[in-house]
């Protein structure tokens, strides 16, 4: 098991959550992929809370995107919620604060006058 990062997942009825914290980087990629693979098939919804992410590289946004992916190709919903600034910002860098379709909320980007 990995020290950067913390997985808590629960599966109510289909209803799938996934809590994750820590770092999500190129070294815990492969691990995470691993734990989520059964969350892929055994869930109706999927829920990622990434407000406790303090970092995130290109590999493991690759697994969300995958992840988004499969759930979009067989007419399930998978979220992100709780965005952290980690999220916010890698999300903005590749244009993708679209992509999985939930609602962001931007931190203000200058100081009022």
């Amino acid at each position: 098991m990995s020290d950067l990062y913390e997985m808590k997942a629960s599966n109510k009825n289909g209803v799938c959550r996934v809590e994750l914290s820590g770092e999500l980087n190129i070294y815990s990629a492969a691990e995470l992929k691993q734990k989520l693979d059964p969350l892929v098939s055994d869930c109706n919804s999927l829920e990622f809370d990434l407000m406790h992410v303090s970092e995130i590289d290109t590999a493991c946004l690759q697994v969300l995107i995958q992840a988004k992916r499969e759930f979009s190709a067989q007419g399930r919903k998978m979220e992100l919620v709780g965005h952290s600034p980690a999220i916010l910002e890698i999300l903005n860098l590749y244009g993708l604060e679209g992509f999985f379709g939930d609602p962001l909320v931007l931190p203000p980007t200058g100081k009022a006058a």
